[in-house]
């Protein structure tokens, strides 16, 4: 019994020392790293939320609240969604809120433990949190309605669902992110190819 007892006392130290060995191996990313992803956050809400403003109360003041900037392809339209992307989740607002919440969290959370990733990640994680967080304004004080404003015509008569800045930053992003994915993928077989 005494044994143990000994034993057991002898393993937490052991358990804590790994636990405090892992989390000092958590690395949060530079100053460098630090000012990229908060200035592309704060420039990049800023950004839309102005862009929304601004077309919107110009657009007001046009014929049919629609402004031709490329005929047949390119608009500039007033059009207030209350769901997701392509109208999911339509009339959703509190689901979309916290999902919104949720994903800005996450994005936080993945930034802090990234270290020193590629800037290009940093980037990338920047515009998507601006972009929820434009969008989540939206939710939040425009009663659940996010403004776009983006209208183009894919296939003449056929719309793609109408976007904003917002909407253009989380593309970007995800496309920031495959790019890096694939940068880092073959910077990683040729170190693996000059170590054979």
């Amino acid at each position: 019994m005494t044994e143990l007892r000994k034993e057991q006392n002898g393993a937490r130290p052991a358990v804590g020392r790994a636990f405090s060995s892992r989390t000092a191996q958590i690395k949060l990313p530079g100053l460098r790293a630090q000012v990229i992803f908060w200035s592309v956050i704060v420039f990049g809400v800023a950004l839309d939320l102005w862009s929304k403003t601004a077309v919107f109360s110009w657009l007001e003041r046009q014929p049919d609240n629609r402004f031709t900037i490329v005929d047949g392809f390119l608009y500039v339209v007033m059009a207030l969604n209350e769901g997701a992307a392509f109208g999911m989740a339509t009339g959703q607002r509190c689901l979309l809120v916290a999902i919104s919440a949720i994903a800005v969290v996450a994005i936080l959370s993945v930034f802090l433990s990234s270290g020193t990733r590629p800037r290009l990640i940093h980037v990338a994680l920047g515009l998507f949190a601006a972009g929820i967080c434009g969008n989540l304004y939206d939710r939040v004080f425009n009663e659940g309605l996010v403004r776009d404003f983006i209208d183009v015509v894919y296939w003449p008569g056929r719309h793609w669902p109408a976007f904003n800045i917002a909407d253009s930053m989380l593309c970007i992003a995800l496309g920031l992110l495959i790019v890096s994915s694939l940068l880092t993928g073959k910077s990683s077989r040729k170190h693996a190819q000059r170590h054979k």
